[in-house]
C-alpha cells in the first residue's frame, strides 16, 4: 500500500515541478509549489518519522507563503513564447532522470525506486528552471525545487532531526532571500 502512495507522490512531484516549470502566473506558481512540497512530505514520510515529515511540509508551504505574499499586486510576468520549448527540454530531462534513477535506486539500496525518481525528477526541473531564467522569483522556485529533491534523496540516507530543521532553515533562508529580492527590485522583475 505504501508502493501506491509513493508512485502517487512521484506523479504529484511530476506535475507539480513541471507545472511551476512552465506557470507563468504567481498564484499557480504558490499552488504548484505547495502540491511540490506535499509530495515531498508523501515521499519523505518513509524514511522519516511523521513528525520530521511535517516539518519539511510546513517549512515548503511557508516559504511558498512567503513568495506568495512578496509579489506586488501590480505585477505580472510576461508570457513569453518559450514555454514550448521549455517542455521539449523538460521531456528530455525527465528522459534523463528516469534512466540516472535505475542506477541511482540500485545504489542506495533500501530508498527504492520511487524516492530516487522523484528527488530526481525535482532537482533535475528545478536545475531546469534555474538555467532558463533570470527573473528573482523564477530563481528562488528553482532553488527551493532543487533543495526539495535534495532533502527527499537525503531522506533515504539519514534520519536525523538536526538535518531536518537545518533543511527547513535553508528552505526559510531562501524563501526570505526571494522574497527580499521580489521586493528590493521591482522594476527589473
Amino acid at each position: 500500500m505504501l508502493e501506491i502512495f509513493s508512485w502517487l507522490a512521484v506523479l504529484l512531484a511530476l506535475v507539480a515541478s513541471g507545472g511551476l516549470l512552465l506557470a507563468r502566473d504567481w498564484r499557480w506558481q504558490v499552488v504548484w509549489a505547495a502540491a511540490q512540497y506535499l509530495a515531498v512530505f508523501t515521499l519523505t514520510l518513509n524514511h522519516w518519522p511523521l513528525s520530521m515529515a511535517a516539518a519539511t511540509l510546513v517549512s515548503g508551504w511557508m516559504a511558498a507563503a512567503m513568495l506568495g505574499i512578496s509579489r506586488p499586486p501590480a505585477q505580472s510576468e510576461r508570457s513569453d513564447s518559450g514555454r514550448l520549448f521549455q517542455g521539449i527540454i523538460a521531456a528530455v530531462v525527465l528522459l534523463a532522470v528516469t534512466v540516472a534513477a535505475f542506477s541511482l535506486s540500485d545504489w542506495l539500496g533500501s530508498a527504492g525506486f520511487p524516492l530516487a525518481l522523484g528527488a530526481l525528477i525535482l532537482v533535475g526541473l528545478g536545475l531546469l528552471q534555474l538555467g532558463m531564467t533570470s527573473h528573482p522569483g523564477r530563481i528562488t522556485w528553482g532553488l527551493l525545487t532543487t533543495l526539495a529533491g535534495f532533502e527527499t534523496l537525503f531522506s533515504a540516507l539519514e534520519n536525523s532531526i538536526l538535518v531536518a530543521v537545518l533543511l527547513s532553515a535553508v528552505t526559510l533562508g531562501l524563501a526570505l532571500a526571494g522574497a527580499y529580492l521580489l521586493q528590493s527590485a521591482p522594476e527589473q522583475v
